[in-house]
């Protein structure tokens, strides 16, 4: 099990304990805490996180800017890839394509899903679903985050070092 699910589990029964991992997980990626994300589920394939509509997100006609509203998106991808990512393997994103189909005028619940068998297979892309809905269901921003898996590398032990430096 993965540090980030790990994390969620022992902090999501607490009271506030959502409201530290959200902030935790900012200390961590500090990019993310900028629109104060607080993640409300969290399992591997399943992300759910909220932002408020406040200043510090809107734009000059007064709903959220959309690239605040896609970081959520992406802190919601880097925490599904985290609790979902198997052991062996590594992630990193390698694109990101959306829509805006409706203005963000209330807070926001940006959601990423995988299905199981995308982590299974040999192909290293893995296609994260993302879509932000306003308070009232309707959708604001949907799209994919393309995530490149490829294996760990294999770590040298100090034997391996030692060899090495004596070749």
């Amino acid at each position: 099990m993965s540090q980030v699910l790990r994390l969620w589990e022992k902090l999501d029964g607490m009271p506030m304990g959502s409201r530290a991992f959200s902030l935790l997980f900012g200390l961590k990626a500090p990019y993310f805490a900028t629109v104060r994300p607080h993640f409300t589920v969290l399992a591997p394939h399943r992300v759910e996180l909220t932002i408020r509509k406040r200043w510090g997100v809107q734009n000059h006609i007064g709903t959220m800017h959309v690239i605040a509203i896609c970081n959520g998106l992406e802190a919601a991808m880097g925490a599904l890839a985290e609790a979902t990512v198997p052991a062996d393997k590594r992630w990193i994103p390698k694109g990101m394509e959306v829509a805006y189909p409706a203005k963000a005028d209330s807070d926001v619940t940006c959601i990423a899903e995988t299905d199981p068998e995308q982590w299974t297979g040999d192909d290293p892309e893995v296609p994260v679903r993302v879509r932000a809905e306003r308070a009232d269901g309707t959708v604001v921003v949907e799209g994919v985050i393309h995530l490149w898996v490829t294996p760990r590398p294999e770590r040298a032990g100090p034997a391996t070092v030692a060899a090495s430096s004596t070749s």
